[in-house]
């Protein structure tokens, strides 16, 4: 996905910038990049962050850089922010979305006069560079983000930051949040995680809303465009995606995990020797079925950090499957004879669980349930594109509704199998565990999903599980 942060002060900020961006760390694992502005102007740099943390690779730029404004960003694809240079001036962008209709945004830019693009490595167009050209097309900057909003498909978050402040604008169905913080000596940030700047001396000013576009520089932060009453931001976010100590619309990631394993034990008629999540973000949902069923928590296998990088960075998925395997640790006296409740955040292919099965039950487990902490996946995110999938066909529910379906698969097929009380809800499960060699296995139910989140359902994104389009 990616995050970003940004920073507005009356005193050189680039340690807030460096640090605020670096707490976005869990959200990309390719690319990130920090601009600052200060008497000199704009200062850049960008680095690959595959093999390295962020806070390595930027060590030197911290001690070289600085500025009284600026932007960093972590993305999971394209490098930026990007400096452009145009008849609004020049200023430097990031982007958090996805966008779905390319060629359609780039007949417009180049009708419009734009007559080229930097391809990436693979022949792809910077997307963040699309974002910057259609901008372009218009009069001012915050004309540019609402045209930009409008004709973008998909989602689209954004910074802007030119020399006299920093402009944010949330996608338009707010799909992915925006907080701000203030400093009480009047400095203030901008913040994909609402907690990246409680440690920086910022204290929480607000979210913005849909759609919402707002300018902050040293005298504040001003509504230039005022947000729209439509939302669909993204469950997965308190799912998985979002940092434990984040919240979006005032719900906490922590207590939103604690109230989904909560639920989900509330419905279990198992009973095994322990609850255990499969780390990192499968815990806190343990956690709360843990304190619910009165089950013990344990932690019978432990993630082992220092030195490995995040399970999903290589591109090669037999590799991200060998690191994800080579950082499990188990500690034998809690695995060896006894029955383990596994809860994880998702099952999306299903390789990586089928073989963290296979590691506890060759470590001596007697049965291992699984209790994912989402409904089946059905449908490849078209917003934000967080399982990585290249096809839905990758999804393990898919292969298992073709095989007894075969290929021509209508909505309506799809729809009785997201019906967690049909007959081919329930088989698809079943065979699903078989195939992984679950000893059990039983979904969180979208219903209590959604209950355990606590924002107006019409408010959130489930198309991943129920195929309803926003």
């Amino acid at each position: 996905m990616g995050g970003f942060f940004g920073a507005v002060s009356d005193e050189n900020c680039i340690y807030d910038v460096f640090y605020g961006t670096d707490y976005h760390s869990h959200l990309g694992t390719r690319r990130a990049g920090i601009v600052m502005h200060g008497e000199k102007g704009f200062d850049r740099a960008i680095h690959n962050i595959e093999n390295s943390p962020f806070r390595t690779k930027f060590a030197d730029d911290v001690n070289s850089m600085s500025g009284t404004m600026g932007i960093g960003c972590i993305s999971d694809y394209e490098p930026q922010p990007l400096m452009v240079r145009s008849h609004l001036g020049t200023y430097a962008i990031t982007t958090v979305g996805k966008i779905n209709n390319t060629d359609e945004l780039l007949d417009l830019v180049y009708k419009g006069g734009h007559t080229h693009f930097l391809e990436m490595s693979g022949g792809d167009i910077n997307a963040t560079e699309l974002v910057a050209a259609v901008i372009n097309q218009c009069e001012t900057i915050v004309e540019g983000i609402r045209f930009a909003q409008e004709k973008i498909k998909g989602s689209m978050t954004l910074m802007l930051m030119t020399a006299d402040g920093i402009y944010a604008a949330r996608d338009k169905l707010g799909r992915t949040p925006v907080a701000l913080g203030v400093k009480e000596d009047g400095s203030r940030c901008i913040s994909f995680e609402s907690f990246a700047y409680l440690n920086l001396g910022y204290s929480h000013d607000r979210e913005l809303g849909p759609g919402e576009i707002v300018f902050v520089d040293r005298s504040g932060a001003e509504t230039v465009s005022p947000p729209q009453k439509k939302m669909k931001i993204c469950s997965f976010l308190w799912v998985y995606y979002g940092y434990p100590c984040s919240s979006y619309e005032g719900v906490s990631v922590e207590e939103m995990r604690y109230n989904c394993g909560k639920m989900l034990a509330r419905r279990d008629n198992v009973t095994p020797d322990l609850v255990a999540g499969v780390p990192d973000s499968g815990t806190a949902h343990a956690i709360g079925y843990s304190n619910e069923s009165k089950i013990p928590f344990s932690r019978p296998f432990i993630k082992y950090t220092p030195t490995w990088p995040r399970s999903f960075m290589p591109v090669n998925q037999s590799q991200r499957n060998r690191i994800a395997k080579m950082k499990l640790i188990p500690v034998d006296s809690l695995i060896k004879g006894k029955s383990l409740l596994m809860i994880d955040d998702s099952i999306v292919r299903g390789t990586q669980l089928r073989e963290t099965t296979e590691f506890l039950y060759n470590s001596g487990a007697r049965e291992v349930h699984i209790r994912p902490a989402c409904p089946p996946l059905l449908y490849g995110c078209k917003y934000l594109n967080f399982s990585r999938s290249t096809s839905e066909m990758e999804l393990i529910t898919r292969r298992v509704i073709a095989a007894r379906e075969g290929e021509n698969i209508t909505d309506e097929v799809l729809r009785s199998y997201a019906d967690p009380d049909s007959t081919n809800y329930k088989e698809m499960v079943e065979e699903i565990s078989r195939q992984l060699n679950f000893t059990s296995l039983r979904y969180h139910r979208l219903d209590d999903m959604i209950s355990s989140i606590g924002i107006d359902p019409d408010c959130l994104c489930t198309y991943c599980w129920s195929g309803r389009d926003c």
